[in-house]
């Protein structure tokens, strides 16, 4: 009877102090989705595979993305996010529900908390369907929160003192700089051009140079493989296997690190030019301490090889990457669900 008792109390506790949390990284290209406790347990690309002719979507994550180039005329593999914001409601509302799902595991029967990120330069018109998308696809709660204030957050950076400290996040889709002190932003700027417009312009690189027609996956594995933001002594070379356009056959050719320099460097000015634009902006107080703590870079392609060398050499400000920086905005999401109320003045729209 005691043993009933106590089991029956012990359950009704967990009925109750149970209230699931999730904090998700909604990106372009990628979506990682940060549990309270337990880390990173999603990490898939934002790829979402339909049905044009039944009307319904068939795969999510990286089942889709294997299906990115490889599909029929009926079937369309494609991303609904587009510059970190919501191109296609609908199926950016059902990729949600399928990560919510996948996150808390088919028992979980409590709707979460759910904390999202946004760009910095995002309207409130963009934010209101990021919340709405949320909402409809299970979440009890959601909150959203600027990007360069997540990812000072996740890299550690104490973003309450009154010190200056510049963050510098680059995704898939956007470039989000930021001068962050006493938990606000002082300064910032958005820009739609980061990893995606690196691999539009390698592939762009490729077709005019070399006359082979490159997909997106092999454009990212140039990228990661032999890229670098400015030009190295000793050149990586890599192997390039796409369609010839002269005679629609396959075929392979070689690329090295300095051809994917210059295919690249208007992208890069783009970037730094935001980085400039800011610092040009910021109070000389601020500016000072980012001389003193440099320059935080965040995001999956900040990673890009020498790219705070290419930062220092045009600012003169040193440029740092983060520890784990695609991860630094997912885990800035859980570490604000978890203390809600310190960073309750950050939250820009709720619901």
């Amino acid at each position: 009877m005691f043993f009933v008792k106590s089991h029956s109390l012990l359950y009704n506790a967990r009925m109750f102090s149970f209230n699931p949390k999730l904090g998700i990284d909604l990106g372009t290209t990628t979506v990682l989705v940060y549990v309270p406790g337990k880390g990173i347990v999603l990490n898939e690309p934002s790829v979402v595979a339909v049905s044009t002719t039944e009307n319904r979507i068939l795969a999510v994550g990286n089942d889709a993305k294997e299906m990115v180039g490889r599909t029929p005329d009926e079937i369309k593999a494609y991303r609904p996010m587009k510059d970190g914001v919501i191109a296609d409601y609908r199926v950016t509302e059902a990729m949600l529900r399928y990560f919510i799902r996948k996150a808390l595991g088919p028992w979980n029967m409590f709707k979460p908390e759910v904390m999202i990120s946004v760009p910095a330069g995002v309207s409130s018109t963009e934010r209101r369907a990021v919340v709405e998308a949320a909402t409809k696809a299970g979440a009890r709660a959601a909150y959203v929160i600027k990007e360069p204030i997540l990812a000072a957050i996740g890299a550690g950076i104490p973003i309450y003192e009154a010190r200056g400290h510049m963050i510098v996040d680059i995704g898939g889709g956007t470039t989000d700089v930021a001068v962050i002190s006493l938990g606000g932003i002082v300064a910032s700027k958005s820009v739609k051009c980061a990893g995606n417009k690196i691999d539009h312009a390698i592939a762009d690189h490729v077709k005019k140079t070399m006359n082979l027609a490159i997909g997106e996956k092999m454009a990212e594995e140039i990228k990661i493989k032999v890229g670098s933001a400015v030009p190295m002594d000793q050149e990586l070379v890599m192997t390039v296997k796409g369609r010839d356009y002269v005679t629609g056959l396959p075929r392979s050719a070689e690329i090295t690190t300095n051809e994917v320099v210059r295919a690249i460097g208007r992208e890069l000015r783009m970037m730094v030019s935001a980085i400039k634009d800011v610092l040009q902006e910021t109070p000389p107080e601020l500016a000072s301490d980012i001389i003193d703590n440099g320059i935080i870079m965040t995001g999956g392609s900040s990673q890009l090889r020498n790219f705070p060398e290419l930062i220092f050499r045009r600012t003169g400000v040193i440029a740092h990457l983060a520890k784990d920086a695609p991860q630094c905005v997912a885990k800035g999401t859980g570490e604000a669900l978890n203390h809600i109320d310190m960073y309750k003045k950050a939250v820009i729209a709720k619901r």
